[in-house]
């Protein structure tokens, strides 16, 4: 591990470069770059998960920590890393101080892999707008945590007003088990009958503050085509915010999944035994890696938003984003500039990553921290 104190984009890049030809190039290739935005008092817990994630999904890792936004110098200190304490593969630590904190994507931007998607996770409240932070422009998906929110229901409102295809949350990942477990459990049901079957309705028992049992509430409505609601439970629920769903059948029969509170859940339904399934809790790094496993829009989620929220024709909107500068030090501020286009990386950017080395936006922005004044829309 190399620490650079007080340094700029260009050299970080030349140091990762100059560290993968010493270290005799630990990976060869990797699958994505994955930047994560986190505040400095979470940085351990997203180094963890991301790490996890990375080990099973092998990626160049770009960890971003704005600190002190109001400082009246720009810095930047960062750590580089391959092989290391953060995985098998590359990673970089990077600390920002003042304004260059607004203008991360300036150093981000030299940073990533070569001809890889690019996905962004925020390990934090969600953005208002993902279009006001370069970070979530520049990703191919975009990965929010609604739970972590203050208010989580009105953060999914917020996130369908915001949505564009290729956005995704881990309230929604936290909802995977028990979505399998429902599909298989009618499955089963409509094996037995040789017929497809047709729900007529039920409730989630559970938290009604929660986002998770929200979008399984708006899943199970969205696929069923009837009302689900969350009501509350007897007993506190766990990290899903989910005790017991119920689903009434026709054949006036019903289903029920039932937290068993031991790492599993009890499946009840007609003509068979209680039959007992693993559910256990998983990992915040177990969540990242499963939203790394598909960069395609996520349909299901974009559905189980409509339903939640009421809107409609998500998955029809344009997954393209254009950036709205946004300074937070004066939020007032009016467009008074014309547009310009985003710095981008170059499609024939080598392995070393020679054309990154010698690319002088970066430079510019960090050494600069009156620019840009205002806002200003940029697109991708």
């Amino acid at each position: 591990m190399t620490t650079l104190w007080d340094t700029t984009g260009s050299a970080v890049v030349k140091e990762l470069a100059a560290q993968r030809h010493t270290g005799g190039a630990v990976m060869s290739g990797v699958a994505l770059t994955l930047v994560v935005v986190v505040d400095e008092a979470r940085v351990a817990e997203a180094e963890e998960a991301a790490t996890a994630a990375a080990e099973v999904h092998p990626c160049r890792l770009l960890i971003v920590v704005r600190r002190h936004i109001e400082a009246p110098d720009p810095r930047l200190d960062a750590e580089v890393l391959v092989g290391g304490r953060l995985g098998p593969g590359e990673a970089v630590v990077m600390r920002m101080y003042g304004r260059l904190g607004l203008h991360a994507e300036s150093v981000v931007l030299p940073l990533l892999a070569a001809d890889a998607p690019v996905v962004t996770w925020w390990h934090g409240a969600p953005l208002d707008r993902i279009s006001t932070d370069a970070l979530g422009v520049i990703a191919d998906r975009r990965i929010t945590d609604s739970s972590m929110a203050g208010d989580p229901v009105h953060a999914l409102h917020v996130r369908a007003t915001d949505y564009a295809p290729g956005d995704t949350d881990l309230a929604w990942t936290r909802s995977t088990p028990w979505r399998a477990t429902l599909a298989s459990t009618l499955d089963s049901v409509s094996g037995r009958r040789g017929e497809a079957v047709r729900v007529l309705g039920g409730q989630v028992e559970g938290d009604t503050a929660n986002a998770t049992a929200t979008l399984v509430a708006g899943w199970l409505s969205s696929r069923c085509g009837c009302p689900i609601e969350v009501v509350p439970s007897n007993r506190v629920p766990d990290e899903a915010g989910i005790d017991s769903i119920q689903l009434r059948l026709d054949q006036d029969e019903e289903v029920r999944l039932h937290d068993d509170r031991k790492g599993g859940a009890v499946i009840t339904q007609p003509y068979r035994p209680d039959a007992v399934v693993a559910l256990p809790d998983r990992t915040l790094g177990e969540l990242v890696g499963e939203e790394l496993r598909r960069l395609d829009p996520d349909e299901p989620y974009s559905e189980a938003l409509e339903a939640v929220t009421g809107t409609s024709g998500l998955s029809q909107r344009t997954a393209c984003r254009d950036h709205i500068w946004h300074d937070p030090m004066a939020p007032e501020t009016q467009p008074d500039e014309p547009d310009t286009p985003a710095p981008t990386v170059p499609a024939d950017s080598e392995d070393d990553d020679e054309v990154a080395l010698n690319g002088e936006h970066d430079v510019d922005l960090a050494g600069d921290p009156s620019a840009p004044p205002a806002e200003q829309a940029v697109t991708r």
